[in-house]
């Protein structure tokens, strides 16, 4: 393999919402940098079990229901 054909593998600290942090290895950065997340599994809807809400801008949601309201029994 080509060495300058792959990106620099090396440990980064990542820290969660919640200041839980951990060590992991990744291409992010550089050796010992620190990745703050905005989403993770402690905020993320996917994760907690929260009801995301849809923003309906233009009545673009409506539109959207009105025009497929046949298709699902």
């Amino acid at each position: 393999m080509k060495k300058e054909g792959h990106p620099d593998y090396h440990f980064i600290k990542v820290v969660l919402n919640d200041g839980t942090t951990y060590w992991t290895r990744s291409t992010y950065g550089s050796e010992g940098d620190t990745l703050t997340l905005d989403i993770d599994t402690t905020t993320h809807a996917a994760w907690t079990g929260a009801q995301q809400q849809i923003l309906d801008r233009g009545g673009r949601v409506g539109r959207f229901k009105k025009r497929f309201e046949g298709l699902l029994g």
